[in-house]
C-alpha cells in the first residue's frame, strides 16, 4: 500500500512540475505564424534567363509569372490605336519578340505588347519568342541576321518581309507604333 501511495505521489509531483503558472508571453515568446518569406528573384542571375526559342507559357510560370501577369493585367491600351489595329488584316503578319528576361525594359514592355495582341485577337501561333543573354546573344540559327542591338525588339513581318521594329521603348505607344509600322504612317 505504501508503494502505491508513493507511486501516485511521484506521478502527481511530476505532472505538476511540467506546468508553469506564467503566461506564455512573459519571458516565453510565442513563435509568430507568418507567411513564408519569398526571396525576391534576381533576374540578373543566369539561372532565371530564358534563352533561344521559348513559348509564351514560360512567361506564365515562376519566376517570370509575377512580373508578366502584373504587366499584362495592368496595361490599359489606347482604344483609338486598338480600333485602328482591328482594321488591319492579320492574315500575312507574323511577329518576332526578342527579349531578355534579365532586362527591366523587356519585363515592362513584353507583357504590355502581349496584352495588345490579345485585345487585337492576334493568333498566338504567329508570334515567336527569342530569349537572349545580357550580351544580346541567343543560341538560335540565323539569329545574327536579326541584328539585335537592344531589347526588347518587336519585329513585325508582312508576307515574311520585315515591315518594321519597335526597339526597347515605343516612340508613341506600342499599339500606335504597331499601327504606324503596319500602315506605313
Amino acid at each position: 500500500m505504501k508503494n502505491i501511495a508513493y507511486t501516485l505521489l511521484s506521478i502527481l509531483l511530476l505532472s505538476l512540475g511540467c506546468k508553469t503558472s506564467k503566461p506564455l508571453t512573459e519571458g516565453n515568446p510565442v513563435p509568430m505564424m507568418t507567411q513564408p518569406v519569398r526571396p525576391e528573384t534576381n533576374f540578373s542571375e543566369q539561372s532565371t534567363w530564358l534563352l533561344g526559342y521559348f513559348s509564351k507559357e514560360r512567361l506564365s510560370s515562376p519566376p517570370h509569372s509575377e512580373w508578366y501577369q502584373n504587366g499584362f493585367k495592368g496595361y490599359q491600351a489606347n482604344n483609338e490605336a486598338i480600333n485602328k489595329l482591328t482594321g488591319i488584316s492579320k492574315e500575312d503578319l507574323t511577329i518576332k519578340i526578342v527579349m531578355g528576361t534579365w532586362c527591366p525594359d523587356s519585363r515592362r514592355e513584353v507583357p504590355r505588347f502581349m496584352r495588345i495582341l490579345e485585345i487585337w485577337e492576334f493568333p498566338p501561333e504567329k508570334v515567336t519568342f527569342i530569349g537572349v543573354d545580357n550580351a544580346k546573344l541567343s543560341p538560335v540559327g540565323e539569329y545574327n541576321d536579326l541584328d539585335i542591338q537592344r531589347v526588347p525588339t518587336f519585329i513585325l513581318y508582312k508576307n515574311n518581309i520585315e515591315a518594321g521594329r519597335i526597339i526597347e521603348n515605343p516612340v508613341t505607344s506600342l499599339e500606335q507604333d504597331m499601327v504606324n509600322i503596319l500602315t506605313k504612317e
